[in-house]
């Protein structure tokens, strides 16, 4: 007897029971463990307090509040988290987790006390506060400063020798291994010798249809058709696999793909970021499609790099788009034109561009030197200022981007018109000021003119095309801003690259503002960071863990490679092979490494349950992009148009979800809100990986949402559109969405929800085949990447 499920069109619990079960992984710690657990901060953690929340409390507080303060006001250290929890005279002045009960948070709102007392911190400062009380207060272990303390004289050379991501890349040999059938890329030799040292094994290479799946998800952000898993599948050349990359690496989805990972590097947004930062970029997707562009041509990419810093420099206008990259970070404005603001204005403007190129390309946290010497890593404030002169010398500017005659043609055509509406405008208030004495010749002459303006207007050819760039304002260098205020000045930082990459004396910048000698020192191959830094990212997005993994930060607060050799490998690959990001995408691809399965091995996963030394291949969530773009492709709605504006609200559109709008705030398009539940990272500042949550709100989208809703009901169009046989609907859902038929239960399962029964109607037929799709587009094996 046919088994059906009791379930009518109103059982959303049942509906979420699947859709949870399909979802979901929850693991749980014991009670008394969370309990002992001592407080544990991620790299991330430490780096956006070093970047925004030590700075914040020097500027403010050290002065009065510090070890070195003479006397300490009120009993209160701020200068250690210890300090922090026991307080002063009037008590403890945080407590973790808990921001509305700290009186750090209460006195900067002026609440209890009011501190600083010299004038209020801007709402931002007091957002950033809080939310570091709200996330536990991190602070680094030991504070003690392991180089570079203020007045000290570093020694260059040992700092560049005391830290693996200083040293030189160094091309390694290819090391000794237990066996040498394994390895298609000298990547497997690295691999497999730290399985064996490790005493792991590899896993065996995943079957063709899920390589083929991975390699179209990895590579261009959509699905493989099923012809396409067929083909490939049925194929018996012996270099189908390495002619299905390279056919995936010419595609220009690639660029769609691998485009939006780095426009999360360059916080890419439209602007919108709140408060004194609250102008649109309007043109900002100019940047975004030259990014698509410029991966698509595989531009090399020490070039990529150059033109972002300083394309404009040289005068090519292709160029020039590439520098939206800093651009389009925020340009703060004063609150009421004041020096206080007018200086923390441009103090945080400045540290934006300083920032995004240092995190962003270096893999250091240099923005920690803004107020004081760097805690940990061997950069004094003198090197911050000799950058951040560099971009005071420098304009965030929108710039024509069209041809010079189209260019002229509308500024003629713009001036002749505002020329006549400027002289009928004369005219024509004469002529209301004279009233009843105005004379017939008088009107006569003004009508002539309103004509003349209004064909002059209509001969206005459509306005020229824009982008934001980057412009040289001048040449001079900056003093350091003692404590981070730059109206009290200390020496003068000449405009340089480190010391800490270059040795105690650098050239200096002496042509224009600097960017154009940067860009070179930057770009260049003997610089031990920008290769490291960008292979590694290259490898993380391919299988979801770095080698390093704080992929922003590798100074000393940051983690040690898990694979050091093979990081200098790639890296030294990248360099020989002129700085091709597509060869090394092929090189990594077509390693063994890379075609394990995900397939679990127990004894393995005792060993090194986080798959660090990469004993198969780890599953990995879709980020919100590919997840939207799957949904859409599998109910036949994507539309594969490239580039132009964005689209404000992208759940309503069909474009891919990488031309949705974005807002620096996150809060001022429809897209943002949908973007934000699915962990897209906040173009605030420059991110190299998301997180990945698991909340509530998740599951109530895919349930509730109308979008969801719309989707399963397109999705059984399509699929009735084959068949009405629910069997074969069926079997066409799971070819559309897993590229595979359902097993014989899955078909069961299916046929029995949507059967009707004696007491159903055509909609509740109709509901339950929505319900049913709904769920599949819900399931974990969509949102997977195996």
């Amino acid at each position: 007897m046919k088994r059906t499920l009791n379930i009518n069109k109103t059982s959303g619990l049942v509906l979420l029971c699947i859709a949870y079960s399909l979802t979901a992984t929850v693991v749980t710690m014991p009670a008394a463990a969370q309990q002992q657990a001592a407080p544990e901060f991620t790299a991330e953690q430490l780096e956006a307090f070093e970047t925004n929340i030590r700075p914040l409390l020097a500027k403010h507080c050290y002065e009065c509040h510090s070890s070195h303060s003479e006397p300490v006001n009120g009993g209160l250290l701020l200068d250690s988290r210890a300090g922090l929890i026991k307080g002063g005279d009037s008590g403890t002045a945080i407590i973790p987790g808990k921001p509305d009960e700290s009186l750090l948070i209460s006195s900067v709102k002026y609440q209890t006390y009011e501190m600083p007392p010299d004038g209020k911190l801007s709402e931002k400062e007091v957002e950033l506060l809080s939310q570091w009380i709200a996330n536990g207060a991190p602070w680094p272990a030991s504070d003690n400063p392991t180089a570079n303390n203020a007045g000290q004289v570093v020694d260059w050379k040992q700092a560049q020798q005391s830290h693996w991501a200083y040293k030189p890349v160094v091309r390694p040999p290819l090391p000794e291994i237990s066996s040498a059938n394994w390895p298609q890329s000298g990547i497997d030799y690295f691999v497999l010798a730290q399985l064996d040292a490790n005493k792991l094994t590899h896993a065996n290479q995943a079957d063709r249809r899920t390589l083929v799946r991975r390699l179209y998800m990895d590579l261009l952000g959509v699905q493989p058709t099923q012809r396409q898993v067929d083909s490939f599948v049925a194929s018996d050349s012996p270099d189908a696999y390495a002619k299905l990359v390279d056919h995936l690496l010419s595609s220009p989805q690639y660029g769609e793909k691998w485009g939006r990972h780095w426009l999360d590097v360059a916080r890419y947004n439209e602007g919108f970021g709140g408060f004194t930062d609250n102008g649109p970029n309007p043109h900002a997707w100019r940047y975004r499609d030259w990014v698509v562009r410029k991966l698509n041509a595989d531009l090399p990419y020490n070039e990529f790099i150059k033109q972002q810093i300083a394309g404009d420099i040289d005068g090519d206008i292709e160029s020039a788009i590439g520098t939206g990259f800093l651009a389009l970070g925020p340009t703060f404005r004063t609150d009421g034109g004041d020096p206080d603001s007018a200086a923390a204005a441009k103090s945080e403007t400045l540290d934006d561009r300083v920032d995004t190129l240092t995190r962003g390309l270096l893999g250091l946290t240099v923005a920690c030197a803004r107020c004081h010497d760097h805690k940990f890593d061997p950069i004094p404030t003198l090197d911050y200022y000799s950058l951040a002169g560099i971009f005071n010398n420098s304009a965030s500017v929108v710039s024509p981007i069209s041809a010079q005659p189209i260019v002229d043609a509308f500024n003629q055509a713009q001036n002749e018109f505002n020329r006549l509406n400027n002289e009928f405008k004369k005219l024509n208030d004469a002529i209301n000021k004279a009233g009843d004495k105005a004379t017939a010749e008088q009107k006569a002459k003004r009508d002539q003119i309103q004509q003349q303006r209004d064909e002059a207007q209509a001969r206005i050819p459509s306005r020229f095309d824009e982008a934001h760039t980057l412009r040289d304002t001048g040449s001079g260098n900056m003093k350091v801003a003692l404590r981070g205020d730059i109206r009290k000045q200390g020496d003068e930082a000449p405009r340089r690259f480190l010391r800490i990459v270059e040795g105690e004396t650098p050239s200096l910048y002496d042509s224009g503002s600097g960017r154009q000698q940067l860009a070179d020192s930057v770009a260049s191959s003997k610089n031990p960071l920008t290769t490291r830094v960008i292979v590694n990212r290259l490898w993380m997005h391919h299988f979801g863990r770095p080698l390093v993994m704080s992929p922003s930060n590798f100074g000393i607060l940051g983690n040690k490679p898990s694979h050091p050799l093979l990081l200098d490998w790639l890296a030294a690959e990248l360099v020989e092979n002129q700085w091709s990001l597509k060869r090394l995408h092929r090189e990594i691809l077509l390693s063994s490494t890379y075609r394990q399965s995900s397939d679990f091995n127990e004894m393995n996963y005792t060993i090194d349950g986080d798959n660090k030394y990469l004993w198969r291949h780890s599953p990995r969530r879709m980020d919100v992009e590919l997840w939207r773009d799957t949904i859409m492709q599998a109910t036949g709605e994507l539309n594969t148009q490239m580039g132009g504006p964005p689209q404000q609200d992208i759940l309503r559109s069909k474009r891919r979800t990488v031309y949705a709008s974005t807002s620096r705030n996150g809060d001022q398009f429809a897209s943002d809100r949908f973007l934000k539940l699915f962990d897209f990272a906040a173009p605030r500042a420059s991110i190299a990986k998301r997180t990945t949550t698991t909340v509530p709100q998740q599951f109530l989208f895919l349930l509730n949402s109308s979008f969801m809703v719309e989707r399963a009901r397109i999705f059984h169009n399509r699929l009735s559109t084959r068949s009405q046989d629910p069997l074969a609907k069926i079997e066409y859902a799971y070819s559309l969405l897993y590229n595979r038929m359902p097993t014989q239960e899955e078909l069961n399962l299916g046929a029995d929800f949507v059967t009707i029964t004696t007491n159903q109607s055509p909609d509740d037929k109709l509901d339950r085949w929505i319900q049913y799709c709904q769920t599949l587009l819900s399931s974990n094996e969509l949102m997977f990447i195996r």
